[in-house]
């Protein structure tokens, strides 16, 4: 319970150092210096000065924020108490600046680095594993507001280890991840659903329904998957962190400035605009949108920005859906945007429980899940043997030795 408790704290102390360098930057300053708020030239000169910030923290911090974020999944090797300092500073400037990435995998890599040291110091008969386990699951619980998410990534984690039954191996997780949720619900868990009505008058057309606009999301985002490994090294070619990622956040800024700043951020409240405001937006505009946030993540997640790739994953596939029900009006917009949510995030994370999980909790609505059970088959014969949106150490291009003098 220790672990889950502090694992939230830890989040809920980030969370919030974001929040208020986000309200400095985006609101205070710009109305102190009479800009409006939705001035395209802010938007352009905070993602270049963000890049250039965090560039240096990559560049010059020692620890250098960790390894190349291309090349670490959700969960990771703990790093050093060193790197963490840089980590913390660069994920906190991105997250307040714009970038369209989430926190999950910097702020899992943090606490997993917190709680293997506090481990090896006063329970030293814990296994690493066990303690990069349980930081890893109490901060997924506390980041969802709910245990279940950890506990279905896990099961396959669990599954995929001999010896043992599943539930012994899942129940010290499980644990920590019901004590952070519980913590992080002490102190408000974010909301995920999005305003749609409920899926209330089931039907068999929308099984093809689903399927179709799983499946047309999916081949979205893989298109940027494929693309993925080009930019990065692209981007790598540059050689310096800080002309790599001051370049990221010219683009990003140009990006911002094309489809609004409701494609900056992480993605979890710009999705609840999105969801709200697309009665009043054209088919053309909502996948404008949803383009522009797929190409800013291709570019965050390339450059060298810290950050996950879930929760923008679920903005693009909420932007998929209500783009479907904006085509046809008649399939339920519950249906869409859920369909879309599954298909994003089977493609940016491969994992088919995690994307159950999302979709459902986008619309926070359990009565649709049969229906994406369903779709989720043809959808994984589609991406199973695809390429993941992450690269091997091996594959990233290391730096050319300095000729002797």
């Amino acid at each position: 319970m220790l672990a889950g408790i502090g694992c939230a704290v830890t989040l809920i102390a980030l969370s919030v150092a974001a929040n208020r360098l986000q309200d400095l930057l985006w609101t205070d300053l710009p109305q102190g210096l009479g800009v409006a708020d939705d001035s395209r030239w802010w938007t352009m000169a905070m993602l270049t000065a963000v890049g250039v910030a965090v560039g240096l923290v990559v560049w010059k911090v020692p620890g250098h924020a960790g390894p190349d974020p291309a090349t670490t999944g959700l969960v990771a090797e703990p790093l050093r108490l060193s790197v963490l300092p840089s980590l913390t500073l660069a994920i906190v400037i991105g997250l307040a600046g714009g970038v369209s990435l989430g926190p999950e995998n910097p702020i899992i890599a943090i606490n997993t680095a917190l709680t293997v040291w506090v481990f090896s110091r006063v329970w030293r008969s814990v296994p690493v594993e066990m303690a990069v386990a349980l930081a890893a699951a109490a901060t997924i619980g506390a980041m969802f507001g709910t245990p279940v998410a950890a506990a279905l990534l896990f099961t396959e984690i669990a599954a995929t280890t001999p010896g043992g039954r599943v539930w012994d191996k899942l129940f010290a997780p499980l644990v920590a991840a019901a004590s952070g949720a519980l913590t992080m619900t002490a102190f408000g868990a974010p909301v995920f659903a999005v305003s749609v009505p409920p899926y209330s008058e089931p039907a068999l057309v929308d099984l093809v329904s689903a399927v179709v606009i799983a499946l047309a999301t999916a081949l979205l985002c893989l298109a940027a998957v494929y693309a993925f490994p080009v930019v990065h090294g692209f981007f790598h070619r540059l050689r310096n962190p800080l002309l790599a990622i001051t370049l990221g956040g010219v683009l990003l800024g140009l990006l911002g400035a094309l489809g609004g700043r409701i494609t900056l951020f992480k993605g979890l409240d710009e999705m609840k605009q999105l969801t709200d405001d697309s009665g009043d937006m054209s088919t053309s505009h909502l996948l404008l949108v949803t383009v522009v946030k797929l190409a800013a993540l291709l570019i965050a997640a390339s450059c060298g920005f810290r950050g996950g790739r879930i929760f923008p994953a679920v903005f693009i596939g909420v932007g998929a859906g209500l783009v479907a029900h904006s085509m046809i009006s008649a399939i339920p917009s519950a249906v869409a945007v859920s369909a879309g949510v599954l298909g994003a995030v089977l493609v940016v994370a491969r994992d088919g429980w995690l994307a159950l999980f999302m979709a459902a909790t986008t619309i926070g609505d359990i009565r649709i899940l049969p229906v994406l059970c369903v779709a989720i088959l043809p959808l994984w014969l589609l991406v199973a043997n695809r390429p993941e949106m992450l690269l091997t150490p091996h594959a990233v291009p290391a730096p050319q030795p300095k000729a002797a003098r």
